[in-house]
């Protein structure tokens, strides 16, 4: 596979040092924490490299990529990044910010990546064990020990149970790595506590939310009550468990429509068609509430996103995971000042745990779905409250401000003792 756009290829290098990260969260601590090169004129990273999935592919790291690249490029014009875009040839598109398209398992493939990211002053991995070729999507180890630029590992799943070799892939990686990002503090805790991430390297920076000054809600009182799930669809989502509850709440208040709106997560499409919607489906019909349901099927335009979250009185996150550490739905819910009711995963647990931005419920569970929703539908004052309080976490989570967060890092890691050569 050939470099886009004309892409120099520099030599190899030998394999990279393992070197240091950063804090907690990045601020001007982290800066001082380095050997600045020019004290008079601080070096800045004014080239970023990032391997990822990205569209047109529809994934949650490809729409995470794509923002991140927005952010990073709208708040620092002189700043130019390029994507080496993870997919197959049949399903790409042309688009200016790809430098390189990684589709093969090969050596040779791994390490003419790395090389196209050598020319960039700090490289980006985003991590999935699923978006990679190999066993575990090993191949990412291949291009890691070819670089020579200092590497952030962003990562997206940290499980709490992994194989022995998914466990193997995810040491290697934290240990070569210069920073490690997660997206919640129960993911950084886990990354030091089970993984043995030196405390230093692991951070925590939020994932990041298209905020708009007004959202437009609907008035509660001016409409049937409204909840929404949104995302790719398939099996694990607990949909069902949703469409149960509206069966479960009582009949003495108005019951809500249930919206869930998305396609088919493309891998599942492949492997199983469109069988966990008509599933979903069958399930609305024999438990009554058929006519409750709706479902928008296809992609979600940020547009369209932003009218659903508009209408919405409570967005409904009734995932079967018990490992999830990062959830993009949640943090764009929350930061839309929507209550949100969830399962108990981990990212939930964290940011609904007080119980002031919503309420958490135990897993496929449709009573206590039901309950929970009734309480936040009928209590005087309580989605508001709720919403009032998200609202305070929408200047925290926006991408100009995840991006700030990204760009002082870069810095950071550009401004350290430079590495003894090979």
């Amino acid at each position: 596979m050939k470099p886009v756009n004309g892409t120099p290829a520099p030599a190899p290098a030998a394999s990279r040092p393992i070197t240091w990260g950063g804090p907690t969260t990045p601020d001007r601590r982290l800066v001082s924490m380095f050997t600045k090169r020019s004290l008079t004129e601080p070096a800045k990273a004014t080239s970023i490299g990032i391997v990822s999935s990205y569209p047109p592919t529809k994934c949650g790291i490809a729409a995470f990529t794509a923002s991140l690249t927005g952010a990073l490029l709208a708040g620092t014009p002189s700043m130019s990044v390029g994507i080496l875009r993870i997919g197959s040839d049949s399903v790409l598109q042309a688009d200016s910010q790809v430098v390189y398209e990684l589709s093969g398992a090969s050596m040779t493939d791994s390490r003419a990546a790395a090389r196209v990211l050598n020319k960039f002053d700090v490289a980006i991995i985003q991590h999935d064990y699923a978006i990679y070729s190999g066993t575990d999507g090993d191949q990412v180890l291949d291009i890691l020990a070819w670089l020579r630029v200092p590497v952030v590992l962003v990562v997206h799943t940290v499980l709490a149970e992994p194989t022995p070799h998914q466990r193997f892939v995810m040491e290697k990686l934290t240990e070569s790595a210069d920073a490690v990002v997660t997206m919640s503090r129960s993911g950084r805790s886990r990354l030091i506590d089970d993984y043995g991430v030196e405390p230093r390297k692991a951070m925590f920076i939020p994932y990041g939310a298209s905020v708009v000054d007004e959202v437009g809600r609907v008035a509660l009182q001016a409409h049937r009550p409204t909840v929404l799930t949104w995302g790719l669809l398939g099996p694990g989502k607990g949909i069902e468990w949703g469409i149960d509850a509206l069966s479960a709440m009582s009949m003495d208040v108005p019951r809500p429509r249930y919206v869930v709106a998305g396609q088919t997560h493309p891998r599942v499409l492949a492997a199983e068609g469109e069988s966990y919607r008509e599933f979903l489906v069958r399930r609305a019909e024999s438990q009554g509430v058929a006519d409750l349901v709706e479902f928008e099927p296809g992609f979600i335009s940020p547009r369209r996103l932003r009218e659903l979250l508009g209408e919405a009185d409570v967005v409904l996150l009734p995932f079967d995971s018990r490992d999830q550490v990062t959830s993009g739905v949640l943090t764009e819910a929350m930061a839309s000042t929507v209550p949100v009711v969830a399962t108990e995963f981990p990212h939930a647990v964290e940011l609904l745990g007080d119980g002031r931005g919503g309420m958490l419920v135990p897993h496929k569970e449709p009573a206590a779905i039901a309950a929970a929703l009734t309480r936040i539908l009928v209590t005087p004052g309580l989605a508001a409250a709720m919403s009032a309080h998200n609202a305070t976490m929408t200047s925290l989570v926006s991408w100009p401000a995840v991006a700030s967060h990204y760009r002082q890092l870069f810095n950071a890691l550009i401004r350290r003792p430079l590495a003894p050569g090979p």
